[in-house]
């Protein structure tokens, strides 16, 4: 949960220094490619140094951190709305690049971990 929270923070972050400094539909554009490279990136890391779950399962929990907390703390708390899911760009778009990037990272290490364990012995 820690790396999924890094994740979400770092498209958090986008999110807010975005809107300070550019329109929304811009920083929904930047956040649209960012979330996948964060999550590429925060996936990397967990499963060169963990990798305790499967790439399927992993995307699972890292998507469904993402979709609760932005459910819970984003929509109710801090836009007291629901109109954030109602963005194919600022939120389903992000939510399907953030599960094939964890994903496709997660089979692309795994894989080459394998490769070179095998090469090893």
């Amino acid at each position: 949960m820690a790396y999924a929270f890094v994740g979400w923070a770092l498209c958090a972050a986008t999110m807010g220094i975005g809107t300070s400094v550019t329109t929304l539909q811009n920083t929904l554009i930047v956040h649209a490619i960012g979330a996948p490279i964060y999550f590429a990136i925060v996936s990397r890391v967990y499963f060169s140094k963990f990798s305790y779950t499967r790439p399927l399962q992993t995307a699972i929990i890292f998507l469904s951190f993402v979709i609760a907390t932005d459910f819970f703390l984003v929509a109710l708390v801090v836009n007291r709305s629901l109109d954030m899911f109602l963005s194919w760009l600022g939120t389903w778009l992000p939510f399907a690049l953030i599960f094939t990037s964890t994903y496709l990272t997660g089979l692309y290490v795994t894989k080459h971990s394998k490769s070179k364990a095998t090469l090893q012995q």
